[in-house]
């Protein structure tokens, strides 16, 4: 049964105490005593509840299809401007016939006169029944602060409010109740004399058979007492008529205007944040302790011997110092290929083509965190985080064509022309391929969630007219860049060619190196396995609440410990990758390109492992089209996942072979 009226006026009272920082996006509308104030609507998404913790769906339903025979107003509802990231998240933001006064009570009022044509029939009222059985919330926006309803944190004991409010709650006896009734407390604070500001919605919604339409304008909300029937829409075959009513009640706040989001964004038990940081800061610094022991120890002294060696007439060494040559060559096998180690992977064209995507990624990541780290992406501004993605993404194709063009050129790679063409088309096309063929379940569904065919040759206009354009400037601009002299072994090179590949700081053997056999922990399999656990370790317990954040509807700002675990896995992927090529190196396998990208890329498949193991736990869907649409989803961000790690444990390895190979003399 809905809460009262009282307990919720007195949550609204001491909610507005709150108190937190300044989140910059939009600035504050003003109403006079009187004016009107907006109340738009938003399509209707699945929630969970307190007596089931599991998601049913993950499918969106505009706020106005025609099943759910909500009033709409006169000359039909008009579309309110969104960004393209609220577009792409499934924001359908549109007017409705609600009619709010500043400061002006309404203990009843009807939204619509009910007519025969907005009736529940048997098909309408099966598919509202079975949406209330989903559990799907009702999503409006009064001056752009969604609607909620109070909840308290059982672990904190702190009130909070949840964006939306429930459609309907299924009874005692398993039959759905359908909530034709709203009471609207809405907070305002008074800026000015005579100028008020809306800064916190609560609704209360109910469930009232005896609501009805008075000839003469006016509206008999019904009952709304605790124990008082509840209204049922009719599956047998006849139609249920169904009066929407609704009350506004106006609370003055303290709250000021700048912190009225406050009591949207709460941390669930912040203490678990905590814990996973310094569980991830922990395993951060044995791994860098490792590779420091490696530096500073074995690697230095392995180079002093070498080249000591190295300064020795080998014509008049006598038998002590061939046995001393010997025992350094058994001591550390990693000097042994230096003649293959910096030889041309294979598929150098496809690897090149993941490192500038995964540069492209690992930039664009970056610059998003941050910039919602100094408070830039206000949830005030719907859609911005998304939007600030698509175009970051968009700008740095200079980056992604300029370091593919660079790693391939380094690969001794031939195919120019092919890598500047592929570089842009490849992953982008991979991702807009996934995501059009996701795009189709939601429009057979007819969910609000399906992106607009405009908004599709929106993205495609991006794509072509600037990202790939800045791309093939990069790869220009990477593939004409000179060599530096210091990449050459001697200034005579350099002045004979400075155009040439990135030259290694050791030559190219004629002759392949035969590989011996690995031992089993070495292997790409194994490998794989025990390295890419350990930045899925460093930051599962951020994913998991990134996915709820995600899949249930809830505002997620907790930016600062997202840019922590961002940077820690970065620390991790680079140190297990210098790591396990070092390993690889001593065993005498210089195949290490693409072994150092795949396997710091496989915490991909354990992010997935835990989509799947998520599915499992908290999500349970009834329909075919919400498991493949989570499915797909999870499918998608894990491979872009594999693409950005993949990238920092290469460039990782690649900065220690170079540094490693350079610091020695070879003959």
């Amino acid at each position: 049964m809905p809460l009262s009226k009282l307990s919720t006026v007195s949550f609204a009272l001491l909610s507005s105490t709150a108190s937190a920082f300044y989140l910059p996006g939009v600035a504050p509308t003003t109403y006079q005593h009187g004016g009107l104030v907006p109340l738009n609507v938003n399509p209707l998404t699945p929630a969970l509840t307190e007596n089931d913790p599991q998601l049913r769906s993950v499918i969106s339903y505009d706020y106005y299809h025609p099943a759910f025979r909500f009033c709409r107003p006169e000359g039909d509802p008009k579309d309110v401007s969104e960004s393209l990231g609220s577009i792409l998240f499934g924001d359908r933001i549109l007017t409705s016939p609600y009619e709010l006064k500043m400061g002006t009570n309404e203990s009843c009022k009807a939204v619509c006169e009910p007519i025969p044509e907005y009736y529940f029939d048997k098909p309408s009222a099966l598919f509202t029944n079975q949406r209330i059985r989903q559990h799907y919330n009702l999503n409006m926006l009064i001056d752009g602060l969604p609607a909620g309803q109070p909840y308290t944190d059982p672990t904190t004991e702190t009130d909070f409010t949840l964006r939306g409010f429930p459609l309907g709650e299924v009874d005692n006896e398993g039959r759905p109740a359908f909530n034709n009734h709203i009471d609207l407390v809405i907070n305002y604070h008074k800026a000015a004399k005579g100028k008020f500001r809306v800064v916190g919605v609560l609704a209360i919604p109910s469930s009232r058979p005896g609501a009805k339409w008075k000839p003469d304008g006016t509206a008999d909300c019904g009952d709304s007492t605790e124990g008082s029937p509840n209204l049922y829409l009719d599956e047998e075959g006849g139609k249920t008529e169904v009066t929407f009513t609704y009350g506004v009640y106006w609370v003055e706040s303290r709250t000021a205007w700048a912190t009225r989001w406050d009591t949207y964004l709460h941390v669930f038990d912040p203490r678990i944040h905590w814990f996973s940081l310094i569980n991830s800061a922990i395993i951060v610094v044995f791994l860098c302790g490792m590779v420091a022991a490696i530096l500073t120890r074995a690697l230095k002294k392995d180079i002093a011997r070498y080249n000591r060696l190295d300064s020795f007439n080998l014509d008049d060494l006598s038998g002590s110092g061939g046995e001393a040559e010997d025992g350094v060559q058994e001591d550390s096998g990693w000097k042994l290929v230096h003649g293959d180690v910096f030889r041309t992977p294979k598929n150098p064209l496809l690897l090149s083509v993941f490192l500038g995507n995964g540069a492209q990624l690992f930039v664009m990541t970056g610059c998003t965190i941050i910039f919602a780290l100094l408070g830039f992406l206000s949830p005030s501004n719907r859609g911005s985080l998304g939007t600030v993605m698509i175009l970051l993404y968009t700008i740095f194709g200079f980056i992604g064509g300029y370091t593919s063009a660079r790693v391939y050129k380094s690969f001794g790679g031939e195919a120019w022309k092919r890598n500047i063409a592929t570089t842009p088309l490849l992953i982008p096309g991979i991702v807009f391929a996934t995501f059009f063929l996701l795009n189709l379940f939601l429009w057979a569904k007819h969910s609000s969630g399906a992106v607009p065919f405009t908004t599709m040759l929106v993205i495609l206009g991006i794509w072509f007219v600037i990202s790939v354009p800045l791309s093939f400037a990069g790869s220009w601009v990477g593939f004409r860049h000179a060599v530096s002299r210091r990449q050459l072994r001697d200034e005579q090179d350099a002045l004979a060619d400075i155009s040439q590949p990135i030259a290694p700081p050791v030559r190219v053997n004629q002759i392949p190196r035969q590989i011996p056999p690995s031992t089993t922990y070495l292997r790409p399999l194994p490998s794989m396995l025990l390295v890419g656990i350990l930045p899925f370790g460093a930051i599962f317990v951020e994913l998991f609440f990134i996915m709820n954040n995600m899949w249930f509807g809830k505002v997620y700002y907790m930016f600062g410990f997202l840019f922590l675990t961002y940077t820690i896995m970065i620390i991790t992927c680079a140190a297990v990758s210098v790591l396990l090529v070092y390993f690889l190196l001593c065993s005498e396998n210089y195949h290490w390109q693409w072994r150092s990208f795949t396997t710091a890329g496989a915490s991909a498949g354990y992010v997935f492992a835990h989509a799947i193991i998520y599915w499992m736990s908290r999500l349970s869907f009834s329909s075919f089209t919400s498991g493949m649409l989570y499915l797909g989803y999870s499918l998608l961000l894990s491979f872009l996942f594999f693409i950005l790690t993949g990238t920092i444990g290469f460039f990782s390895s690649w900065a220690f072979v170079q540094r490693i190979y350079g610091s020695i003399k070879i003959d």
